[in-house]
């Protein structure tokens, strides 16, 4: 093929332009604009005050945990309410291991939990009072009646905790029996809210009629034994400050109680003196079922009385 024939200008057309090398563009950029600067400003702004601050926090930290003027020295710094029965020398014994110590480091929830601990405390609340101050608002518990303990009287509360008897304070509760020290907590409680229930109810019938009782035995969980006194009727005389024993059972406390006051002078008429009256059954109450007179061993001599109950 001749070059010649064709024109320059076509064969340097048809020449593969990847063969032709490209002049690269030149990109300038600046190191340190000022974009960059505003960061790099910012960076060092939030360096310098996160020093700053955990100095400070540091040095906060340091007078609180450890200044004098945070300590907790003299028992006058804890202030205690709420207390009758308890002891403030019972509460603040509690925190001798805080004595010296910046109030920050007092661990409040144990401190609660041991003040709770003590018999007569149901309740209790400890907080900080800064700079060194603790308040402690406690709630004590109500003794509802007297038991027996050895050979002295403690006191119980509804829940069945076992009280010691403060030394000053006037208390005009029956005596329960049927439980004490060695009753586990869980049957203590429970015969103890029989007790409340009995208590509350009566008083609904009459107002002070807790005071007619002297003494309720409960031995018996399903049976609310209670003595009462004062039981007059219509009988005046010895008969009527005679103690008699009651069976009220576990329920109806309150209709069983008004009738024992409505009808006990018509069943003194006609069973004579009265020891005890059987209520737990429907519709009726037994006199002196339990009645035995011994005279020179003679064959004991029951004296059985019935006597319908006045539906309510």
């Amino acid at each position: 093929m001749d070059a010649d024939a064709y024109p320059q200008e076509l064969l340097a057309d048809e020449e593969p332009k990847y063969l032709r090398r490209q002049k690269p563009l030149e990109i300038k950029r600046r190191k340190f604009g000022r974009k960059a600067w505003s960061t790099y400003l910012r960076v060092a702004v939030w360096v310098v005050t996160g020093a700053a601050a955990s100095s400070a926090a540091y040095e906060l930290a340091h007078f609180l945990l450890a200044a004098p003027e945070m300590e907790l020295v003299h028992p006058e710094q804890i202030a205690l309410k709420g207390n009758h029965n308890v002891t403030p020398a019972s509460v603040l014994e509690i925190f001798a291991a805080d004595r010296g110590k910046s109030v920050l480091r007092i661990p409040l929830d144990e401190r609660r939990r041991q003040i709770e601990a003590l018999p007569w405390i149901e309740e209790a609340t400890v907080r900080r009072a800064l700079p060194n101050r603790v308040e402690v608002e406690i709630t004590e518990r109500t003794p509802v009646a007297f038991v027996r303990e050895a050979n002295d009287m403690a006191l119980v509360d509804a829940h069945g905790v076992i009280l010691e008897r403060p030394v000053e304070g006037n208390f005009h509760f029956p005596v329960v029996t049927g439980i004490g020290a060695d009753t586990a907590l869980e049957d203590r409680e429970k015969r103890m809210q029989l007790f409340s229930g009995f208590a509350q109810q009566i008083e609904t019938v009459h107002a002070g009629a807790l005071d007619q009782v002297s003494e309720v035995d409960l031995a018996d969980d399903d049976d609310v034994r209670a003595t009462l006194t004062g039981l007059g009727g219509d009988t005046a005389g010895s008969q009527a400050d005679a103690p008699v024993l009651v069976y009220f059972g576990n329920s109806d406390f309150a209709g069983k109680y008004q009738t024992l006051v409505e009808d006990i002078g018509q069943w003194r008429a006609k069973a004579g003196p009265i020891e005890s009256v059987d209520l737990r059954f429907s519709r009726e109450a037994v006199v002196n079922q339990d009645r035995t007179v011994l005279a020179q061993q003679r064959p004991p001599k029951p004296a059985v009385a019935r006597a319908v109950k006045k539906s309510n």
